[in-house]
């Protein structure tokens, strides 16, 4: 049962004005948190913005932090460290894309 009630939170189908509504947060917040790299909404082939019940989540505890004083960096910071803890996958790539910005920095020289 839990792995069915994760799917469907994960689902991308939510539009942006309702996740406005939802979260209580503007459209332009929304987008700012994206620019961020906060959230990841997927786009549809017209290039609307559609999220999932787990970004509407995020962005909930990303707006309480935000009134705590949190700055967005350290909000991202926290959250790679935390889903590097809980997803090995995710930490590979992580190092992978480390290794291969140092190589390519390297070779620039």
């Amino acid at each position: 049962m839990e792995q069915h009630d994760h799917s469907y939170k994960d689902k991308k189908v939510i539009s942006i004005g309702i996740v406005s509504e939802l979260t209580g947060l503007s459209l332009r917040q929304i987008r700012y948190y994206e620019e961020r790299r906060l959230i990841s909404p997927q786009r549809t082939t017209r290039g609307t913005r559609k999220y999932s019940f787990s970004d509407v989540e995020r962005l909930m505890e990303i707006a309480n932090k935000r009134e705590d004083g949190v700055q967005t960096n350290e909000i991202l910071k926290e959250m790679r460290k935390k889903e590097m803890r809980s997803n090995p996958d995710y930490r590979k790539k992580m190092l992978e894309g480390q290794l291969n910005a140092q190589f390519h920095f390297r070779n620039k020289k």
